[in-house]
């Protein structure tokens, strides 16, 4: 059976794809006299939803593999009829033998932005990051998964934004529903229970660019402020803890975003901060909902698009 290196050499063959490269059209990089509508400029360009592996580290310093869904774009002067958007994969390729952290995020930025020549650039990862946890009694131990994001932003002067995202998942039992159920009892013998509901805050932190902040450091932050984080191996103890526990921590919507406020507040490295808050209420057809910011001029502008997709 014959081959194809029988009849091209590699010099050969790599000449040719040169050669085919040289010759073949770029609409991209047409001028102006090709747009199609109006020439004005476009703020985000890029790709969405490209998946890679990456090594990361774990704050002990432990290697551990994740799939990233990146999100790529940068912004497009009037005039260019568009970007070369392979490019955008063929920087991360350059990277994919680097151990990935918020730190590297700038470093493939620049690399980016100036590949695609473009003013302002922006990257966003997006993974599930696992953790190991125990249950409250039994000493159980099974993976809990957080939905995170690293994302950064590069400016048309160089000025670079460094940003984590983080989904936490808790129960929130509420202190009304607790007060009405004890009223019960107390004057009328009835056995009723206190609604409870599975809940989301999702935290966007800005962190300095001379800072480390981990999502181990976010975890702990959000168990620490709101205490009732939804459990992975239970047995009946755990479950009975687990009761006793959102008994002790009973809380609104309100409560909550004030607890993770706090919290986060507390946390020098983080410049500034947004949570969002979903209730999926178990006694009404509706969520409640919240959100807060650290409130500096300039910040987060707690403005959130769709409480829906904090619904999981």
């Amino acid at each position: 059976m014959w081959q194809a290196s029988s009849f091209f050499s590699k010099e050969t063959m790599s000449d040719t794809n040169t050669d085919i490269s040289q010759s073949l059209p770029d609409m991209q990089n047409r001028g102006a006299a090709e747009i199609l509508g109006a020439n004005v400029p476009i703020l985000q360009v890029g790709i969405s939803n490209f998946r890679l592996p990456v090594q990361v580290l774990r704050a002990e310093g432990e290697p551990m593999m994740l799939e990233l869904s990146v999100t790529g774009t940068v912004s497009l002067k009037a005039d260019s009829k568009g970007i070369n958007m392979s490019r955008i994969m063929r920087v991360f390729y350059e990277f994919k033998d680097r151990v990935f952290s918020p730190e590297l995020v700038e470093e493939i930025l620049i690399a980016y932005k100036e590949r695609l020549g473009s003013e302002r650039a922006r990257l966003k990862f997006e993974f599930s990051y696992p953790l190991i946890l125990s249950s409250l009694r039994s000493g159980l131990e099974g993976w809990q998964y957080y939905e995170c994001a690293y994302e950064g932003l590069l400016d048309g002067v160089g000025k670079f934004d460094k940003r984590i995202y983080f989904d936490f998942v808790y129960s929130s039992a509420c202190p009304c529903s607790d007060e009405l159920s004890e009223h019960a009892r107390k004057t009328r013998g009835v056995h009723a229970v206190p609604h409870s509901q599975r809940s989301v805050a999702r935290v966007i932190a800005k962190v300095g660019n001379d800072k480390a902040l981990t999502i181990e450091d976010l975890q702990a932050h959000c168990a620490k402020a709101l205490q009732t984080e939804t459990q992975v191996m239970v047995k009946r103890s755990d479950e009975q803890a687990f009761a006793e526990l959102n008994g002790a921590q009973t809380k609104f919507v309100e409560d909550a975003a004030r607890l993770a406020f706090a919290e986060l507040d507390a946390d020098e490295r983080i410049e500034d901060f947004q949570v969002s808050f979903a209730h999926l209420e178990s006694l009404h057809s509706h969520d409640a909902v919240a959100v807060i910011n650290k409130g500096i001029e300039g910040g987060f502008s707690a403005h959130i698009d769709d409480f829906k997709a904090l619904i999981r």
